[in-house]
């Protein structure tokens, strides 16, 4: 009863011995988050209490250094460490050099046979392209002008702000980010100049409090002579107005105008037309009544081709009754009685004369054939 006391004892003590001794090393202190600029340092430390064997240090799951109580098993020259010792207590520092935007992540230190660890996060800033649109600005005083900065390749995206040595009249800026590249943001600045100077573009990553800026040179000039664009030449808003009811006014008159003077020209077209084909029509008449004249004056026989050497004598004929039927032309001959000798002697024989009457419906012509 008392040997079988004593062996359970001395398997209690035998269990908390090694109890003590796994339980003799922990970690202490784990590393912190920490941010950094892309291609530059950072540093890690993790406080281990005495009595560790091995020391693994990993980065987004990947195991990149580890330390043993003799020397550092070193797989990278990007990561290296460094040992410090301080209230009895074992501190290991991983450095990583030439930071990359890709190391951004977790940072875990841990301890060989044990489930213990700790971990921190790495955050990486990359500092991009800062300019402003134009290295030279030359614009119109007292005239409002916009000034555009941009960065570019940004992460994380900086607070842009501006530092104005200029004097003006009124400022005021915004940023956006732009659509078709996460990376960058643009900025704004609206002023309106009175003088000359220089501006600032400022962009800062609060993490850090680390900025990066641009600067350019303003040149206000006089705004060209005559000008009424400039803002104290302006027209007061009651004229403004005045002037847009008067052009408006003039340009229903001019409407009207135009109407009314459409109106007016189509009916003297339309006279001027009718006028004209009256007279087409008086000209197609009077054509028409001379041919039926000369129709006419031409249905009577004519001797063409008789011609005479003597005088023409023309005996008057009686004119018959006109009638509604035309008359047929009368044609009377009369023969001289045989002459004898003694009637030669007197003179020239005279030849028998012929006449006849040529009627028509509306004239009597007497024609005498000698």
């Amino acid at each position: 009863m008392g040997s079988s006391r004593t062996g359970i004892l001395a398997t209690l003590v035998v269990l908390a011995g090694l109890a003590a001794s796994g339980s003799s090393y922990e970690i202490i202190e784990g590393p912190k988050n920490a941010t950094v600029l892309e291609g530059s340092e950072a540093r890690f430390n993790c406080t281990i209490s005495p009595g560790w064997r091995l020391i693994m240090w990993s980065l987004n799951g990947t195991v990149v250094l580890s330390i043993t109580p003799t020397e550092p098993i070193i797989t990278s020259d990007r990561f290296t460490t460094a040992s410090y010792e301080e209230g009895g207590n074992f501190i290991s520092e991983m450095i990583i050099h030439d930071v990359q935007l890709s190391d951004a992540g977790h940072v875990r230190c841990s301890l060989q046979n044990s489930d213990r660890d700790a971990s921190a996060f790495l955050s990486v800033i990359v500092m991009g392209e800062l300019f402003i649109s134009s290295g030279v600005l030359i614009v119109i005083e007292d005239e409002p002008c916009n000034v555009t900065c941009r960065a570019s390749g940004w992460t994380p995206l900086p607070d842009i702000s501006w530092e104005i040595g200029v004097p003006v009249n009124h400022s005021s800026y915004y940023s956006v980010r732009e659509p078709d590249d996460p990376q960058s943001t643009v900025s704004i600045l609206a002023l309106t100049p009175q003088g000359n100077g220089t501006l600032t573009c400022v962009a800062t990553v609060e993490a850090l409090q680390v900025h990066k800026s641009v600067t350019v040179n303003l040149t206000a000039v006089q705004p060209p002579v005559g000008s009424l664009d400039k803002p104290g030449a302006s027209l007061p808003t009651w004229a403004i107005a005045l002037l847009a009811v008067s052009f408006s006014l003039l340009l229903i008159l001019i409407i009207v105008l135009i109407i009314i003077f459409c109106c007016c020209r189509v009916p003297g077209r339309e006279k001027k037309g009718s006028s004209y084909h009256s007279e087409v029509r008086k000209s197609a008449t009077v054509k028409t009544n001379k041919e039926t004249l000369q129709t006419k004056l031409k249905s009577g026989n004519e001797n063409h081709g008789y011609s005479s050497d003597e005088p023409r004598t023309t005996k008057s004929a009686s004119v018959p009754p006109r009638s509604s039927e035309p008359s047929v032309p009368e044609h009377r001959s009369s023969r001289q009685p045989y002459q004898g000798p003694d009637d030669r002697q007197q003179g020239p024989t005279s030849r028998p004369q012929i006449s006849f009457i040529m009627a028509s419906p509306r004239k009597v012509r007497n024609v005498t054939l000698v």
